[in-house]
């Protein structure tokens, strides 16, 4: 089942002719979860193919600009589109706000809800669940009210044998009995144990998101494990400074994050447009932690 994200922009406060403010488009199955959604954002998701209906929850990290300025022009194509499913958006009072000014000014017309999950947990918390999937969101260090999100998978029943069904003429009340853990009792009353009737289903996966953010440790047990973290990389350790000054992070900020954490993957994005070669911000990184990846937009990475 897919569990892939797709980067949509990967720059920061101005978006480049190569890359666009911050948007990611996580694929869990069949739906899409969108995280934060910055200037052009519906561009890119028609670049990628992404079907706007197959949107149902937007998460927005903080009411800064190169993460909320696609929203307006999201939210009335998908009216101009004849959708008519709630959609649910998830950010902080601030978020709110914005909302509120789209709402006096445009919905006019509109012909779908959209619902609105005021994050003001400091701490974690868990936004969403669904048969599939949890997401929880943490505060992370920045100038605004901000916070990231962990996305986990959740744990499947074990994969039943197929050839166990035919011979043991397995009723479906007895295959969902088996794969939730239990033996089989035959007619004979012979017990099969669970394990000779089942493979273990798949580990669940997870991703989690830390964008705008200073360097800031709390956030590692939150993040601890994940098989890939998106981690703001700004800045340059030259500019490093400017990293604290502005509350965000550089390259070997996000690695240390990664590598005390204990991520499998790490991949860097957000990047100032003063840098021309991000191949610098991607070796100090490796430096620290050498499976760091570049995001790049329009780019999927299968998780």
């Amino acid at each position: 089942m897919n569990f892939d994200l797709t980067i949509l922009g990967s720059g920061s406060a101005l978006p480049t002719s190569r890359r666009y403010s911050t948007a990611h488009a996580l694929k869990v199955y069949e739906r899409f979860f969108l995280i934060d959604c910055g200037e052009g954002t519906q561009l890119q998701l028609r670049k990628a193919k992404i079907k706007l209906s197959r949107i149902n929850h937007i998460f927005i990290s903080h009411a800064h600009g190169d993460h909320v300025f696609g929203l307006f022009g999201l939210l009335s194509t998908m009216n101009l589109l004849g959708r008519t499913a709630v959609l649910n958006i998830h950010g902080g009072p601030d978020v709110q706000k914005i909302l509120n000014f789209y709402f006096d000014q445009f919905s006019e017309g509109m012909q779908y809800k959209v619902v609105v999950n005021i994050i003001n947990n400091r701490s974690f918390n868990l936004l969403h669940s669904d048969k599939n999937l949890e997401v929880y969101s943490f505060p992370l260090k920045h100038r605004v009210p901000a916070w990231g999100f962990l996305f986990n998978e959740k744990e499947k029943d074990a994969n039943i044998v197929k050839e166990v069904i035919t011979k043991y003429k397995l009723s479906i009340k007895n295959i969902v009995s088996i794969k939730r853990g239990n033996d089989f009792i035959t007619d004979t009353g012979e017990r099969i144990p669970n394990a000779q009737l089942t493979v273990p289903a798949m580990p669940p996966r997870s991703f989690a998101f830390c964008s705008d953010t200073a360097y800031y440790e709390r956030i590692i047990k939150w993040v601890e494990g994940v098989d890939l973290l998106y981690h703001e990389a700004t800045f340059a350790n030259a500019d490093r400074k400017i990293a604290k000054q502005t509350d965000h992070s550089t390259a070997q900020q996000a690695a240390s994050i990664a590598k005390k954490a204990g991520v499998k993957k790490l991949l860097i994005g957000h990047f100032s447009n003063r840098y021309s070669d991000l191949d610098l911000l991607l070796r100090e990184a490796r430096e620290v932690f050498p499976e760091t990846y570049l995001a790049e937009d329009l780019e999927t990475h299968t998780i």
